[in-house]
């Protein structure tokens, strides 16, 4: 009976370290977002032309420094989980076309949505619940980004 025991904790720590390493691996590629959109943010709100996107180029500047926040938020939470934050971004994309960037921006801003979605889904399965309401103040935030750019483009 005890052998048992000791063979269910160990299968039990077995799936919690191999699940903290997923949730892990998919913080860093979260993380590797997080550097792109701070990049798309700061460019696009310096290069985008327009009257009509004045409001927006303003906002733009608030979401890249709410994103740097959020960079460093998972960072955080890949050290207390035991893994290594990455330093290395998603490639950025670039439009000179005003339009563009902000279809660019949503799409990103739509992508991160979902991944965090995914995320908080797998800290919940783990047990790791104030990894998941980490996430759920982010998320909150990326579904603001998300409102802006869509008035932006006037896309409802």
């Amino acid at each position: 009976m005890s052998n048992s025991s000791n063979s269910a904790a160990a299968d039990a720590e077995g799936a919690s370290s191999s699940s903290k390493v997923e949730i892990v691996r998919g913080l860093n590629e979260d993380l590797a977002r997080e550097y792109k959109a701070i990049i798309q943010y700061v460019v696009f709100s310096s290069t985008l032309k327009g009257a009509e996107y004045g409001d927006i180029a303003e906002q733009l500047k608030k979401h890249a420094s709410q994103e740097l926040a959020h960079a460093l938020e998972v960072a955080r939470q890949i050290d207390y989980l035991g893994g290594d934050p990455t330093v290395k971004g998603k490639e950025a994309e670039y439009s000179q076309e005003s339009r563009k960037m902000l279809e660019i921006d949503l799409r990103a801003e739509q992508e991160t949505i979902k991944s965090y979605r995914e995320r908080i889904r797998q800290a919940e399965r783990a047990g790791e619940f104030a990894l998941s309401e980490a996430l759920r103040d982010i998320i909150a935030e990326e579904q603001d980004h998300e409102i802006d750019l869509r008035d932006a483009l006037g896309i409802r």
